[in-house]
């Protein structure tokens, strides 16, 4: 018996796990190193740059200095809660989650086109990238903040002050150009998910269609044998049931609110990467 190739188990961020899962790709491991990878990343002015940082002489520490205390450790606390209550209370995102609080007689008596005008893949692009720039503005001002600090230190945290700015300069584009590719991954997934309903629908449709062909022929088959046994008046014709109805199947939003879910769960596993950076230079000030 045949069975069907298992998807390689893929390291790395959950962003990259995640989003490999929901585009339904077999994405394999990178055979080359952090150093090889990032030599393909940087241009020679950004390795001249990086090289000046990490070989030259130590900057000189800022004039001015202040201890590491709880208002840095507060502020990036803030910040990270702050985006991710940004994402999880976002009124898009909840869905119909939010609305199944509403009484059941509400939410039956709702019509089918109102799935159809929420399954718009454009509005849901255009938060994705709305949550994109906040989370962006915020890290970015929390990490030059974090790096003007470590320049009032110690030589050595000054440096690494130095060399973090070399790092988001050099890398800033290639990250936006890497991130802005996701909301079009999601679209896929999207669609994916929307077209599995339509399917589900369509053949619960002809199913039906099928039950309600086999139960007239049925009540064909017994009304000719009824009438081969004794005429019924004319009467009874018109009064005669009809056979039971067939209730047609309506699409659901249960896709829309997976994919809700799992938009959210991308999101905060992007902010768990660009928080990364954050992490490091906090990591140094509480060492020294």
């Amino acid at each position: 018996m045949l069975q069907a190739p298992q998807r390689s188990a893929l390291s790395g961020p959950a962003l990259v796990r995640l989003l490999a899962r929901l585009a339904e790709a077999d994405v394999a491991e990178s055979q080359q190193s952090l150093a090889d990878r990032l030599s393909q990343w940087l241009g020679w002015t950004d390795a001249i740059a990086l090289s000046s940082a990490l070989d030259g002489k130590p900057p000189v520490v800022a004039g001015g200095a202040r201890a590491f205390g709880r208002t840095e450790e507060d502020e990036c606390t803030r910040v990270r809660r702050s985006l991710v209550s940004a994402i999880a209370s976002d009124g898009l995102l909840a869905g119909s989650r939010r609305r199944g609080l509403a009484p059941s007689s509400a939410r039956m008596s709702a019509p089918r086109a109102a799935v159809d005008t929420q399954a718009d893949y454009a509005v849901f692009r255009h938060r994705y990238l709305t949550l994109q720039q906040s989370m962006e503005t915020a890290i970015g001002a929390l990490r030059g903040r974090l790096r003007a600090l470590l320049a009032t230190q110690a030589p050595a945290l000054a440096r690494l002050a130095v060399v973090d700015a070399v790092m988001e300069r050099a890398l800033g584009e290639r990250e936006r150009t890497l991130l802005g590719a996701v909301p079009g991954l999601l679209g896929g997934h999207f669609e994916r998910l929307r077209e599995g309903d339509q399917r589900r629908v369509a053949d619960a449709q002809a199913e039906v269609a099928a039950d309600a062909g086999a139960t007239r022929q049925q009540s064909a088959e017994v009304e000719a044998g009824a009438r081969a046994i004794q005429p019924p008046p004319a009467s009874a014709h018109a009064n005669a049931a009809a056979p039971a109805g067939h209730a047609a199947p309506l699409a659901s939003d249960a896709w829309l609110d997976t994919f809700r879910k799992d938009m959210q769960s991308v999101l905060l596993a992007e902010l768990e990467v660009r928080f990364q950076p954050v992490e490091g230079l906090l990591a140094a000030l509480r060492a020294c």
